[in-house]
């Protein structure tokens, strides 16, 4: 009897961990799978090329890496911001293998062609000196559309290089511009927590002339980061009716995105969203713990305009 009960025991553990692993699965979102899948198909297309290797070694093994790393990401449920962004830079590093190993192939198609130009100056000398001099022309024609070709390909590869660089360092400002405002990083990306009474009276969605130095400084790091987008999200207490503080909170979100707006922030970058009690951050027992929950985030996307979570 204990051996079927410990087989059943063991029976139910795999069924809800399998169900857990499903569950975690379940919260990929869609871009977060479309990047990986372009990443590993950038980096296959890589791979399979015969001079890969010889050629563009560097950028295959950097694109392997961190093709890797975005898996790596996935299956440890980290920020889907950071998995998007391990797979943007591994289809960029194998796009630049590729543009390397166009390159090389057409530096062979210059020798090739000169080679022929070659042959065809020296068969003239025994031939017609008219159709000689017509497939001189022709070879030097093939030649300068592949050196146009190697020139294109090098500058493709440095283009490259450069967006790999300028997305580090714009995602680099934008955090630290943001962690000058206070924010924080969370899984759901940056947050900046506004406490209720620095921005409404108790039980007012009108904003406190106090707030206008703190929303001024947001609307211009959102006016400075066109493609950063933000979610503010209204909290209120547990005291009063469920309508009452959704309707209250939903209000005061709606009078911060309003006071960005006024600021010259594009109302398409904002969505207010008014959250009740049902997120608190401490107890609602105590008159400290009403206030901390008493609360409006700004929750803010990635440089691409990607939130990290679906919060």
């Amino acid at each position: 009897m204990k051996v079927v009960m410990k087989v059943r025991d063991i029976r139910t553990c795999s069924i809800v961990a399998l169900l857990g692993l499903l569950a975690a699965c379940a919260t990929t979102r869609p871009e977060t799978d479309s990047a990986l899948e372009q990443a590993r198909t950038a980096v296959h297309t890589l791979e399979i090329d015969p001079l890969a290797a010889q050629t563009a070694g560097q950028p295959l093994q950097d694109a392997r890496a961190n093709l890797a790393a975005a898996e790596t990401a996935q299956r440890d449920h980290r920020p889907d911001d950071e998995v998007i962004h391990l797979a943007y830079l591994a289809r960029r590093h194998a796009e630049i293998g590729q543009a390397m190993i166009a390159e090389n192939r057409s530096q062979k198609m210059i020798a090739d062609a000169q080679t022929q130009r070659q042959q065809v100056l020296l068969s003239a000398r025994e031939r017609e000196a008219a159709a000689a001099r017509a497939q001189a022309q022709q070879a030097q024609a093939q030649a300068d559309a592949a050196q146009q070709q190697a020139q294109s390909a090098q500058q493709q590869a440095a283009a490259a290089q450069n967006q790999i660089a300028a997305a580090n360092d714009q995602a680099a400002a934008a955090k630290a511009q943001l962690e000058a405002l206070q924010a924080k990083q969370t899984e759901r990306g940056m947050v900046l927590t506004l406490g209720s009474n620095m921005l409404f009276d108790t039980g007012s969605d009108t904003l406190k002339p106090g707030a206008a130095d703190s929303l001024s400084r947001v609307a211009q790091f959102l006016k400075g980061q066109s493609n950063v987008r933000i979610k503010i999200e209204g909290h209120t207490d547990s005291r009063g009716s469920d309508s009452y503080n959704d309707a209250l909170s939903q209000r005061r979100a709606e009078a911060v995105a309003q006071a960005l707006e006024s600021r010259g922030v594009d109302s398409a970058r904002i969505d207010a969203v008014g959250r009740g009690k049902e997120l608190p951050v401490a107890t609602n027992d105590t008159a400290a713990g009403r206030q901390q929950n008493r609360r409006v985030e700004l929750v803010f996307s990635d440089t691409q305009g990607q939130f990290a979570g679906a919060g």
